[in-house]
């Protein structure tokens, strides 16, 4: 898989423009695919855990 990554990368050099939040900027796509999908993984562990702790809090305040 890493060898994969790495093929993507090497393939996906070509320079795009990004604006977010105010920020404007000029980064490789692959790189900027790879700062979204890092991004995006980052966000659901975030509300994934605050969630299953939320039902696991509601679970356990039932039993008691």
């Amino acid at each position: 898989m890493f060898v994969a990554l790495i093929v993507f990368m090497v393939q996906n050099t070509r320079g795009v423009e990004v604006s977010f939040l105010g920020l404007h900027g000029t980064l490789p796509l692959a790189i900027a695919l790879l700062i979204a999908l890092v991004g995006g993984i980052l966000l659901t562990l975030v509300f994934g855990t605050a969630r299953i702790t939320q039902l696991r809090r509601l679970i356990h305040g039932r039993r008691d």
